[in-house]
């Protein structure tokens, strides 16, 4: 039994934008003549940056959640709030609402967004038994959730342009702010440098392989 045919054996493949599908030229990648982007039959070595990017955004998650986000100052005094303890100063005050959606946006989303990437990452190299009906459902939850994690970032932006009354009251972004800024950004190039067509490769060679035992060793 052979490999399934694929369109890219046929010289033909699809946009990763907008999913027109497209003919490659000789020279393996082209301008996508929808929407403008850059087509690749698979993008060559796109799990050495993702990994790169997977593990710095992890390292990153530690500091951006013990570092402090913003100090408010009132007449002259104040204390730095990290993300966790503000969620539970917001808890405490009975905003559990508003909490929640702190957490999930700061907290959950980020480390769901890395465990989603090393989830993936994972089973392209390890190929392990996930349909890839399954791991597309991630994939694209993983480059969906991204842009949640900015609500943070957008609350701190707009504090600091706002509250601004000299000696009386000021908010001043703190280093953890730039660490959580960080993370988003990582994770969100790293969503995008991922090629999800590596899924469907490894499942139809996970396939042949366990009905053609043994192929590999001809």
């Amino acid at each position: 039994m052979r490999l399934p045919q694929k369109a890219l054996s046929h010289g033909l493949t699809s946009c990763l934008s907008c999913h027109q599908l497209v003919r490659l030229p000789a020279s393996g990648s082209c301008t996508c003549p929808r929407c403008g982007g850059r087509v690749h039959g698979r993008i060559e070595g796109s799990l050495m940056p993702t990994w790169a990017l997977a593990i710095t955004g992890a390292l990153l998650l530690l500091p951006a959640n013990i570092l402090p986000v913003m100090t408010v100052i009132y007449l002259g005094s104040g204390e730095p709030s990290t993300i966790i303890s503000g969620v539970m100063q917001l808890y405490n005050a009975g905003l559990w609402g508003i909490a929640l959606v702190v957490f999930v946006a700061s907290i959950a989303v980020p480390a769901m967004k890395l465990m989603g990437l090393f989830l993936l990452l994972i089973q392209v190299q390890l190929r392990l038994p996930l349909l890839p009906l399954q791991s597309m459902r991630l994939y694209r939850v993983v480059s969906g959730i991204g842009r949640w994690s900015l609500l943070d970032l957008f609350m701190i932006s707009i504090l600091v342009a706002l509250v601004d009354m000299g000696v009386i009251a000021q908010v001043v972004a703190g280093p953890g702010s730039t660490a959580f800024a960080t993370v988003v950004v990582v994770t969100m190039l790293a969503a995008r440098s991922f090629d999800p067509r590596l899924i469907w490769d490894v499942y139809d060679q996970r396939c042949f392989d366990n009905e053609n035992p043994g192929a590999g060793n001809e």
